[in-house]
């Protein structure tokens, strides 16, 4: 998997890495050293704007005869409702890539969560016409990995045929396809179907960040690779599944392909579920509320400690004796603060975006949040429950010390945020 630092491209795809059994190691688009990104910007759109409803999403056939046969006919059938997507994510100085399939004709796209995760713009050029359109986000499923997007202002487009996956079996043909490496030109990859109902973890590529674990998944020796993520694994019947880990795996080194994909049946329902507004416990509906801070993820109540973790993250990178900046624009320059609040415990802030709710009301790196709401803050992980129960536009007050030893607290209004 090609991952960069800085303001290289990140391909959204699995990368490649071992298996062990059902382990796969994989890519996720994971934050950069400073952990959760709370940040400020506008999305595409309204976070209000209306959803679309489970009407606009299609639902898998009864298994019926072959579309088509063999890989060039296949290809000729999907390819038109295929999209190269590509994101910002400013606050991470980073691009990514990936790709996604057109599920409805006025722009209803389905791709993987972590293609658009973290994402600040997201574009997407439509395969068949070359023409690119402004994207927001509809809502997504963090455990699931699968999200839905809207083109905006997007009407006509072709979009792919959807095949049945509870009737997919073992040794059955399919094609692979995908922005392979972010090149920006969908490419096929053929083989077979070689497991199913299978389950992985998928973790970033160090195996340092976040992990996910995937049950239910088609495995093939189509070789997906980067950025193909959120395209089509499809059958002479349609597509069956959408691509969503790979890793090139050897064993007694006699290497061969291996790639995983959600079954449409399964990506389709949680999108149903995600154009009819029906939030969950997994599934967010539009833009997450944030207040526009940089904090460590973590458990730990002292801000202290948070500290230090994050100095041994940064490699020991910290503000020195100098002064903290009072807001950032991303994270490249991101250091731990010199200075923190003396608070016993809390959320200690590492930064904050500039034009955010937290910077207009004063906060700066150093400071520690307390409390939400009336409600303490007592870890980094417990701040993002508290902020999880919001939505943008939603004021809240929130309680703080200042690394001089102010204690105050602010009314903010949240802003919509990148989705997590």
């Amino acid at each position: 998997m090609l991952e960069t630092s800085g303001s290289g491209p990140r391909l959204r795809g699995r990368g490649r890495g071992s298996v062990l059994t059902h382990l796969v190691m994989a890519v996720l688009g994971a934050a950069l050293a400073a952990g959760l990104v709370l940040t400020l910007y506008t999305p595409a759109g309204s976070s209000a704007s209306p959803l679309p409803g489970i009407g606009a999403v299609p639902a898998p056939p009864a298994p019926a005869a072959p579309l088509a046969k063999g890989q060039k006919a296949i290809v000729t059938k999907v390819k038109p409702g295929l999209v190269i997507i590509r994101t910002l994510l400013q606050y991470h100085s980073e691009a990514a890539a990936g790709t996604g399939m057109v599920i409805n004709a006025d722009g209803l796209v389905l791709t993987n969560n972590h293609v658009i995760d973290d994402s600040t713009r997201i574009t997407a050029t439509v395969s068949a016409t070359g023409r690119t359109y402004l994207a927001r986000v509809v809502g997504y499923d963090r455990t699931g990995d699968v999200a839905l997007i809207q083109l905006q202002h997007a009407s006509g487009l072709a979009t792919v045929p959807i095949g049945n996956s509870s009737s997919v079996t073992v040794g059955e043909s399919v094609v692979g396809m995908g922005n392979a490496e972010g090149q920006g030109v969908i490419r096929p990859t053929a083989g077979r179907i070689t497991g199913l109902h299978q389950a992985i973890t998928a973790s970033d590529q160090g195996g340092s960040a976040s992990s996910e674990t995937l049950h239910g998944m088609i495995q093939t020796n189509a070789d997906i690779v980067p950025g193909d993520s959120g395209g089509p694994l499809a059958s002479p019947a349609g597509v069956i599944g959408m691509d969503t880990a790979g890793n090139n795996v050897s064993y007694d080194q006699q290497a061969s392909a291996t790639g995983f994909a959600i079954p449409i049946n399964t990506a389709l329902s949680v999108a149903r579920q995600i154009a009819a507004g029906h939030a969950s416990s997994t599934i967010a509906i539009g833009y997450p509320p944030f207040v526009g801070i940089f904090v460590a993820a973590g458990s730990s109540s002292s801000p202290q400690r948070q500290e230090q973790q994050q100095e041994q993250q940064q490699n020991g990178s910290s503000g020195g004796s100098g002064s903290t900046p009072r807001c950032y624009t991303s994270n490249a320059d991101l250091t731990v603060p010199p200075k923190i609040a003396p608070a016993r415990s809390g959320a200690l802030i590492d930064g904050t975006i500039c034009g955010s709710p937290a910077a207009s009301a004063g906060m700066t790196g150093g400071a520690v949040i307390t409390a939400v709401n009336g409600r303490a803050v007592g870890s980094p992980d417990d701040l993002t429950r508290n902020l999880a129960r919001f939505r943008p536009d939603d004021t809240i007050s929130v309680s703080w010390v200042s690394p001089s030893g102010l204690r105050t607290t602010s009314s903010l209004r949240l802003t919509a945020g990148p989705p997590q």
